[in-house]
């Protein structure tokens, strides 16, 4: 890449670092560097592939504050302390978008207010491939920075550099760590942000990687390796990922263990105990102070999904255990069968859909995700007009991401789909996974509430093809408190409920 000066960009980048000292002054929001020509041409800021994009805008508490001024719906910010924003899905074609994004336009309803995130853009925060450095880059992915480029960069460099060596601002990004991004290959660095990387590494004290679609190998082989996972559906990579846009994951190596924290408004904790061949003494006792640094004096610290096999291991090194919602676990044949009297009623309710006739099941293909997305927002009506207490009503809008993902990444992250139609119209949806090679995990499932059965066939025709490709059991994951759901699943007979623990330190 030459610049319009004539300069070669690696020689021009040399001088911006040795020039920054020389800038005193730092704005309030920092001057556009790409021209709104320019902008006005691009079809890639704002939008995304994916709901979960790692690259989408990350808001401060106090953005988020602003934003909600200037008219963007505070459901769009999962943690009012700081998020990356939710995406809405394209109305046009299948990507997303920021909610303050206009596609018409082409403009940001709050570019004068807009988050320190954007400002930067095309330059970028980014952790080196070492992930112990953090880096200034500027990212090649902008069109405008493969063309010619006017000189005034040199002086939005300086700025950006001189700006990021303030107190302030290193607080700032430091107690919002998602706002360093991953290493990018096609990202030229530009400088090495020293005070920047002392000040995160001081806060958080370990260089927290965010989970992303490429690390769930990782995260898949360090299960196998632990051999903890056993009949608990939380022991596989996708059963976590779908919920990374709504709650940020985060993992790092403590001891040889991969360890797994999720950030939630009310704290950090871990949703599976560290992941290791060996003791989990030291990767552990390491976490858990982690965990007191990051959420102070807040009790939220602890670990989920602990298997009932490590309960007197953990209790004897002093740790307290209590029981968590199990997993339901059924006979695979018994489910496809609905034979006898203790399923008479679902398999009445199945054999009305079947005379009704009309009904198809097909594989889920992305081009289904509109259908689905529409079939889930009435899904969500329905079961509000059924009735539901407050904490249903908080699960039942934060599974909108889950599906989301589910619909975007369904192929990613080994997930088999089914579609159901009658008369042509998609009227049901369920999606799973493989725990082991004998149980089959039911993960979303959705049906048309006005069709009376469909949930129980949908489910029975699952439970039939997980039966006929080799599964021994069905799991169907706990019930998370509902009451209603719970009466749904005892319905079904299980044969058991797979246990598990939450780990806290003793007070």
């Amino acid at each position: 890449m030459v610049l319009e000066c004539g300069i070669p960009a690696e020689s021009l980048m040399t001088a911006l670092i040795a020039k920054a000292s020389l800038v005193t002054t730092v704005p309030k929001i920092l001057p556009q560097l790409v021209q709104s020509s320019a902008c006005f041409r691009c079809d890639i800021c704002c939008r995304f592939p994916d709901p979960d994009s790692a690259l989408r805008p990350y808001f401060t508490g106090e953005e988020i504050g602003r934003a909600i001024e200037y008219g963007i719906p505070a459901a769009a910010f999962p943690d009012a302390q700081g998020c990356q924003v939710t995406l809405m899905p394209d109305t046009v074609g299948d990507g997303f978008h920021c909610p303050a994004f206009e596609s018409e336009t082409s403009t940001c309803h709050l570019y004068e207010q807009r988050p320190l995130d954007c400002q930067l853009y095309p330059l970028a925060l980014m952790w080196n491939a070492a992930h112990n450095e953090v880096l200034l880059g500027w990212d090649r992915k902008c069109p405008f920075m493969e063309e010619q480029v006017p000189e005034s960069i040199g002086r939005h460099a300086d700025q950006v550099l001189t700006m990021l060596e303030q107190p302030a601002t290193l607080e700032q990004i430091a107690r919002h760590p998602r706002l360093v991004g991953r290493f990018q290959e096609d990202v030229v660095v530009l400088a090495v942000l020293e005070p920047l990387t002392r000040t995160i590494l001081a806060r958080w004290g370990q260089p927290l990687r965010r989970l992303l679609l490429e690390d769930l190998p990782r995260l898949t082989e360090a299960v196998e390796r632990s051999g903890f996972r056993g009949a608990i559906a939380a022991y596989s990579a996708p059963y976590h990922y779908l919920w990374n846009a709504l709650l940020p994951y985060w993992w790092i190596e403590l001891h040889g263990a991969l360890c797994l924290f999720v950030q939630s408004p009310s704290g950090w904790f871990m949703p599976l105990p560290p992941l290791a061949e060996g003791s989990l003494d030291r990767p552990l006792r390491e976490a858990f102070s982690l965990m007191h640094r990051w959420n102070g004096p807040s009790t939220v610290s602890r670990v989920e999904n602990v298997p009932a096999a490590v309960v007197p291991t953990l209790e004897a090194m002093g740790y307290c255990l209590v029981q968590k919602d199990p997993d339901y676990l059924y006979r695979a044949d018994a489910l496809a069968r609905l034979a006898g009297d203790r399923y008479k009623s679902q398999r009445a309710l199945c054999n009305r859909v079947e005379r009704e006739g009309g009904i198809s099941i097909e594989p889920y293909y992305p081009r289904d995700r509109v259908d689905c997305r529409l079939l889930f927002e009435e899904w969500k009506r329905q079961k509000r007009a059924y009735g539901s207490d407050p904490y249903a009503e908080l699960l039942l809008e934060d599974a909108g991401f889950a599906h989301e993902v589910a619909w975007s990444h369904a192929t990613d992250l080994n997930l088999l789909g089914s579609v159901v139609r009658k008369q042509g119209r998609l009227c049901g949806y369920t999606f799973g996974y493989w725990l082991d090679k004998n149980t089959w995990c039911v993960l979303l499932e959705v049906a048309d509430r006005t069709i009376p059965g469909l949930a129980q066939y949908v489910f029975r025709e699952t439970c039939r093809k997980a039966l006929a490709e080799g599964a021994t059991f069905i799991n169907t994951l706990d019930d998370s408190g509902l009451v209603r759901l719970r009466e749904s699943k005892d319905a079904y007979h299980p044969i058991a409920r797979s246990q598990s623990f939450i780990c806290s330190e003793a007070l």
